[in-house]
C-alpha cells in the first residue's frame, strides 16, 4: 500500500483506518527497508541553547523563558565555545542551535544585550557564532532558529549544513483561543508553511515535522503531511521529516492533557512513511519512548533516530535524558537494524554538496563522508600510513540478498545489481568478502604474484589540468616540486640498472609534455630496446597513446603497430579514472573522454598489445559510477580478452589539487576499499582472473586484508614510485620480494615472482633479488 500519490487526506483517512494494525506496520517497515535498507542513521551533535527567550506562548513549552528566569538572554561566545569543544572531545560532528523566534520583538532586555554583542538581531548573532564554531571546532551547525524570510536564508546558509524548523500541525484550529498555540504568531502554518518554502528557493536541507498529541485529529495530521510532501515535490529540499510525540510538562498549560499512546505514535509514523514514500528519511526521537519501545518505532517507518548528544541535555524536552549509544545500539540491533553516523547534513543532500551547501561549508562536508554521504568514522585514508581499521559489524540489508545469492550462484549481475552491491555493510559486506575469496580460490588457486619492475617516470611537466594529480607540473615553477624532464640518455640508464637489479618489467608513464610527439615516445622505446634488451616494456597511458598519434597524423592503429614494432610489450590501463563523463567533467575536462579510453584499448588488443585496467575511486564519483565502469571493463574483456589484471586504486587525496580545494572526498572509506576488490572479483573474476591490489594505496597490513577479500596479485616492488608519493601518500617507494612474500607468510599463502604476463619464474638462485 502506497499512498505518495494520492492527495485526498479523507480518502487516505479512510484507507489508513481500514487497514489492519499490522498490514499497516508491514507495509510501512517494506517501504522503510526498500528505501534505507537496515541501517538506522543517527547524529552525534551538541546542543547549544543560544537564547531560551521567545516571543511565542505555546502551551507545552518549557523551552522558553522570561528575562526574570534567565541569567543572561544569550550564551557568551565563549560558553558556546565551550559547550562545542566538549562535543569534539566526545566525538560529535553537529552543533545544533536551538532558540526562541524572535526574542527583541518582545523583551527589551533582548534587544539590550544584542546591542552588547554588537548585533542588530538575534539571526545576526547566531550568523556569527554559527560560523565561530565551524571554524574553531569543525563541527557543522544545524540551525532551527523559527521562522525566516529569503534574506535571512541567504544570510545563514554560509555558516550552517543544515536547517529546520516544526511545522507541528497545518492546522489553523490549533491557533484559535483555547488552542496550543493561541498567543503564538509564528506557529500560524501558513507562516511555518511559507518559511519552508524559503528554505527551499534558497536550497537549504531542510528539517520538519509533526507534533502529534497537542489536539489535532488524524485528518489533520494527514493534511499536514501532504502539506510536507507538497513542499518536498516542488524544492527536494525536505531532508528529514520527525514524528514527535507531545509530552506534558509540569508548569505548561498542558500538563495535565493526556500523551499520545504508542499505537498513536506508531500509526503516525506509519502514515508519513505511506503518504511521503521510500526515500524520505523519518525520525522518531529515542528519548520519548521507553527503550523496549523503540524497535516498534522502526518497525512503523522510523529509519533515524536524530540528534543524540553525549554531552547535551535535550533543552526541549529536559525530562527525558538521550539514551546512552550503547543501549540505542543494541535495541536497533534487536530490531534487525544496523546503526551508523550520519552528519548535520542528510546522505542525499551531501552526495549532492555542490547544489545543496555553500562554498564556505562545501569542503567541509566533502572531506567528512564516503560515497555514501556518510561520515567516515574510522580514520583511515588510502596511502596515508593509518592502521587499519576494523570492517563494520550489523545487520545485513534484505534488498541485497537476492543479489547477493544471484551472485553466489555464478549468475552475471547486472549494472544495477552491482551498485546495490556497493551499499554493503556489516553482515553483507562479510558475505561478499567471503565470496570474493572463494571465487579468487576457484579462479587462481592460492599462489600471491607479483612483478619485480621499476617505475620510469619520464617527465612530471604536463599539458594537461587533472584536478586529482599532484604529479603533474604546468611549468618549471611549479609550486608542489620542481618540473623535470629525463632524458633519452638517463631513461636507458635506469633501464639498465633495472635488469641488474633484477627487474624483468619496466613501467613507462609520464605527463604529456609540451614538446612531446608521438616520435619521442618511439625513441624512448629505442633507447629502452637498447639499452635492456630483454626487459618486458610496460608503458604509456592511453592518452600518452592517443597524443602520440595525433602529432603524427596517424591512427590509432598505425601507431600502436610502431609501437609495437620498436618494442612495446604492454599498455598500463592509467588514465582511466572513473569510465562516466560526469565524472571525467569534474576531475579531468580537458583528457580524453571514456570512450576514447576504451577505443585506445580495443585498437591495442586487436594489435595485439596486451594491457592492464584500472579504477581511481573515492572523489566525486558515486557507486553507480562504479558499477558503469566494472560493466564497461567487463565488455571490452569479453570482446578481446586483452586485459590481463584489473586494479582498484583508491584516491589519495592529501596532496591533490581538487582535494585541497575542497571539492572532493578525502578518498574512499576501508569499508569501499575492501568493497571495491572484492566486487571487481565477483564481476570481473571470469574474465579476468587477476584483481591487484596497491600497496602503495593501502599499505602492507590492507594489502594483506584485501589479499582475502578476492585480490591474487601485489603487483610491482615499483623500484622509484612518485606518483602516489606526490599526493602525499607514505607507504615508500620499494617493497622488495622479501616483504612481498612476508606479506603472504602473514596470511598463510604462498607467493611467486611473475612476468608481466602472470608467468612464474622459477629461480634457480642466479637471480639478485636484493
Amino acid at each position: 500500500m502506497i499512498l505518495s500519490s494520492f492527495d485526498d487526506p479523507q480518502a487516505i483517512a479512510r484507507q489508513l483506518n481500514q487497514r489492519p494494525r499490522l498490514e499497516l506496520f508491514d507495509a510501512a517497515e517494506s517501504l522503510t527497508l526498500a528505501g534505507h535498507g537496515a541501517r538506522v542513521t543517527y547524529s552525534r551533535k551538541v546542543f547549544i541553547p543560544l537564547t531560551k527567550l521567545c516571543r511565542d506562548v505555546c502551551h507545552y513549552c518549557t523551552f522558553a523563558e522570561t528575562p526574570g528566569k534567565a541569567r543572561r538572554a544569550y550564551l557568551s561566545r565563549d560558553e558556546i565555545l565551550q559547550i562545542a569543544r566538549a562535543g569534539v572531545e566526545t566525538g560529535c560532528r553537529e552543533a545544533l542551535f536551538t532558540l526562541g523566534d524572535n526574542p527583541e520583538a518582545r523583551y527589551p532586555a533582548a534587544r539590550a544585550e544584542l546591542d552588547e554583542l554588537g548585533h542588530p538581531t538575534t539571526l545576526s548573532y547566531l550568523a556569527e557564532v554559527a560560523r565561530l564554531v565551524m571554524i574553531e571546532t569543525g563541527l557543522l551547525p544545524h540551525l532551527n532558529p523559527g521562522l525566516m524570510g529569503a534574506e535571512d536564508y541567504r544570510a545563514l546558509r554560509p555558516h550552517s549544513a543544515s536547517m529546520g524548523i516544526m511545522l507541528e500541525s497545518a492546522s489553523e484550529r490549533l491557533c484559535l483561543k483555547g488552542g496550543p498555540h493561541y498567543g503564538s504568531p509564528d506557529k500560524e502554518p501558513a507562516r511555518r508553511i511559507a518559511s519552508i518554502a524559503e528554505a527551499g528557493k534558497a536550497s537549504v536541507p531542510f528539517t520538519t515535522g509533526l507534533l502529534i498529541g497537542i489536539g489535532e485529529t488524524r485528518l489533520e495530521r494527514i493534511e499536514s503531511l501532504l502539506a510536507i510532501r507538497a513542499l518536498h515535490a516542488q524544492y527536494g529540499h525536505i531532508q528529514e521529516v520527525i514524528i514527535q510525540n507531545f509530552r506534558a510538562k509540569p508548569g505548561t498549560v498542558m500538563a495535565g492533557r493526556p500523551e499520545p499512546s504508542l499505537d498513536e505514535h506508531l500509526w503516525t509514523i506509519a502514515a508519513a512513511r505511506l503518504i511521503l514514500g521510500a526515500e524520505m528519511s523519518i525520525q522518531a526521537p529515542p528519548n520519548l519512548r521507553r527503550r523496549e519501545e523503540l524497535a516498534a518505532l522502526l518497525r512503523a517507518g522510523v529509519n533515524d533516530w536524530g540528534g543524540v548528544s553525549p554531552v547535551t541535555p535535550d533543552h526541549v524536552n529536559p525530562e527525558a535524558p538521550w539514551p546512552h549509544l550503547e543501549i540505542l545500539e543494541q535495541a536497533t540491533t534487536v530490531a534487525g537494524r544496523s546503526l551508523i553516523q550520519r552528519l548535520a547534513i542528510g546522505p542525499a543532500y551531501a552526495r549532492n554538496a555542490d547544489k545543496w551547501t555553500d562554498p564556505a561549508v562545501r569542503p567541509r562536508v566533502l572531506r567528512a563522508i564516503d560515497a555514501r554521504g556518510l561520515p567516515i568514522t574510522d580514520g583511515w585514508a588510502p596511502g596515508r600510513g593509518d592502521a587499519l581499521p576494523e570492517l563494520p559489524a550489523g545487520a545485513g540489508t534484505p534488498a541485497l540478498q537476492p543479489i547477493i545469492m544471484k551472485a553466489m550462484g555464478g549468475q552475471r549481475l547486472d549494472e544495477a545489481e552491482i551498485a546495490v552491491l556497493f551499499e554493503a555493510d556489516g553482515d553483507d559486506l562479510q558475505a561478499l568478502v567471503s565470496l570474493a575469496d572463494r571465487l579468487r580460490q576457484r579462479d587462481v588457486g592460492e599462489t600471491i604474484t607479483f612483478v619485480v619492475n621499476r617505475n620510469i617516470n619520464y617527465t612530471n611537466m604536463c599539458l594537461y589540468k587533472c584536478g586529482f594529480c599532484a604529479f603533474a607540473k604546468g611549468s618549471t615553477r611549479a609550486l608542489r616540486g620542481p618540473a623535470y624532464r629525463l632524458d633519452l640518455e638517463e631513461i636507458a640508464r635506469r633501464a639498465a640498472e633495472a635488469v641488474d637489479r633484477g627487474a624483468t618489467e619496466v613501467c613507462c608513464q609520464g605527463g604529456i609534455h609540451p614538446d612531446f610527439t608521438g616520435q619521442t615516445y618511439l625513441d624512448i622505446l629505442a633507447a629502452i630496446r637498447k639499452a635492456a634488451p630483454s626487459i618486458h616494456i610496460h608503458a604509456f597511458s592511453p592518452l600518452e597513446v592517443t597524443h602520440g598519434a595525433q602529432t603524427l597524423g596517424l591512427s590509432l592503429r598505425d601507431y600502436l603497430g610502431r609501437l609495437k614494432d620498436a618494442g612495446l610489450a604492454s599498455l598500463p590501463g592509467t588514465a582511466a579514472e572513473i569510465l562516466h563523463p560526469d565524472v571525467r567533467a569534474k576531475i579531468c575536462p580537458d583528457k580524453l573522454s571514456a570512450e576514447e579510453w576504451l577505443e585506445v584499448m580495443r585498437t591495442a588488443h586487436a594489435v595485439g598489445l596486451r594491457s592492464t585496467a584500472t579504477i581511481m575511486f573515492g572523489h566525486v564519483d558515486t557507486y553507480a559510477h562504479w558499477a558503469r565502469h566494472l560493466e564497461l571493463i567487463r565488455s571490452l574483456q569479453e570482446e578481446t580478452g586483452g586485459f590481463t589484471e584489473f586494479v582498484p586504486l583508491p584516491f589519495v587525496h592529501m596532496e591533490s589539487p581538487m582535494a585541497r580545494k575542497g571539492q572532493a572526498r578525502s578518498g574512499p572509506s576501508y569499508r569501499e576499499a575492501v568493497l571495491m576488490h572484492a566486487i571487481s572479483r565477483i564481476v570481473l573474476g571470469l574474465s579476468i582472473h587477476n584483481i591487484q591490489v596497491s600497496w602503495v594505496k593501502m599499505g602492507a597490513a590492507g594489502a594483506a586484508a584485501i589479499l582475502n577479500a578476492g585480490a591474487n596479485d601485489m603487483g610491482g616492488v615499483l623500484m622509484d614510485e612518485s606518483i602516489t608519493r606526490a599526493a602525499g601518500g607514505q607507504n615508500g617507494q620499494m617493497l622488495a620480494p622479501d616483504d612481498m612474500e612476508a606479506i603472504a607468510a602473514k596470511i598463510a599463502r604462498p607467493a611467486a615472482q611473475r612476468t608481466t604476463f602472470y608467468q612464474i619464474i622459477e629461480h634457480d638462485g642466479a637471480l639478485d633479488r636484493a
